[in-house]
């Protein structure tokens, strides 16, 4: 049994001590196919959005899910402080809880109040290691424990850092694609004297972003749990509205750039794909088609009353889905498990963007109010 303990131990440590490596000092993603902390987040994500379905009105919850995100890393903190806590335990029975207590007390009880004490650098005194080995046991939690709050201390400004990155591009989307964003707003809003050209810098500028988001949610995957300030808005809505306006671009907007629109939408989906691997979403077919025929008619109809024609005929129309399908799977699952409602092909009417509100004017909901189409151009 004390073999088992002593392997059982060791095992527990060099779990926690690769999960946080991998976790916090590893910067890519990792394709082990079990991993504490995936399990972890996968266990306790399900739960927590059944719970708020169940028990927060739809009102609320949007609030409520995005507690998550600071929650749950707070917990995993703590379940790795506590797996370690518990291997360094099992290492001290093994080696016969060569420990002495004040009151005389022995046993694993005893052994695990030492290894806590040790490990949150407390020296209360009232447990001491009496063997050599033991003794080591003590020093090396001890280092260890210094060593996991540093790597704390040095991950959170990064996370918060990540996070509001992101944040800000998002914010800045409001005004120009709509809350939420939508590829109709983001082309309308693009038809003054120099629209053609902002077009391209923003997407441009969203090819970076893409990859960014990319490479931070790859490196930091709690950030996907993370949810913006406003209920109309998040990562998963911005890829998608970019997505479909590159779709749109690319199936044959005349006049405007085709060739930055195929880069964008190359790391776009890029990270559409891989993001959707790293939280094992399968993609499927939403039961409600986002753009249907009728829907595709109107939106010509509002492009071409911006002055922007959008080519028609089975080929275009063809090749429009074709570029759907290479996204829209895959942000359909995303959307699914993280909760998040994607954005419409085409802005509802009536609806103002979140800069244009007003607290005063809120009306007990969580909803922008209601005014005027949304006909302003930037």
């Amino acid at each position: 049994m004390t073999v088992i303990a002593a392997i059982f131990g060791i095992f527990l440590i060099l779990l926690v001590l690769w999960e946080g490596f991998e976790t916090i000092v590893l910067p890519r993603r990792v394709t082990r196919r079990f991993r504490l902390t995936r399990f972890f987040y996968r266990n306790t994500w399900l739960p927590w959005v059944w719970l708020v379905r169940g028990l927060v009105s739809a009102r609320r919850r949007e609030t409520w899910l995005s507690y998550f995100g600071p929650l749950s890393f707070l917990l995993l903190l703590s379940v790795w402080a506590s797996v370690l806590i518990t291997g360094f335990a099992f290492l001290h029975w093994a080696l016969g809880s060569a420990v002495l207590a004040m009151e005389g007390r022995t046993g694993f009880l005893t052994d695990l109040y030492l290894s806590g004490t040790t490990f949150f650098t407390l020296g209360l005194g009232d447990a001491l290691p009496r063997s050599d080995v033991s003794r080591l046991l003590v020093v090396v939690e001890s280092g260890l424990g210094f060593a996991f709050l540093a790597l704390v201390i040095s991950y959170l400004p990064a996370l918060n850092q990540t996070f509001a990155h992101r944040e800000v591009s998002i914010s800045l989307l409001d005004a120009r694609a709509g809350s939420p964003p939508t590829a109709s707003e983001m082309l309308s809003r693009h038809v003054h004297e120099r629209g053609k050209e902002a077009l391209r810098e923003l997407l441009h500028e969203w090819e970076r972003w893409s990859a960014e988001l990319l490479e931070g949610h790859l490196s930091y995957p709690v950030l996907a749990y993370f949810r913006s300030q406003h209920d109309n808005q998040s990562w998963l809505a911005a890829l998608t509205a970019i997505l479909d306006t590159c779709a749109l671009i690319m199936t044959g907007l005349d006049g405007v750039c085709e060739r930055q629109a195929e880069l964008t939408f190359a790391i776009t989906r890029h990270a559409v794909i891989d993001l959707s691997l790293v939280f094992r979403t399968n993609p499927f077919e939403p039961d409600r088609d986002r753009l249907p025929q009728e829907r595709l008619v109107e939106l010509r109809a509002i492009l071409e009353g911006n002055g922007q024609k959008l080519r028609e005929g089975d080929i275009v129309d063809r090749k429009l889905h074709e570029l759907r399908q290479m996204y829209e799977p895959y942000v359909n699952a995303l959307a699914t498990y993280f909760q998040v409602i994607l954005p419409p092909w085409i802005a509802e009417e009536g609806w103002i963007d979140n800069w244009q509100g007003s607290y005063w004017e809120q009306t007990g909901n969580d909803k922008p109010s209601k005014g005027k189409s949304r006909a302003t151009h930037f």
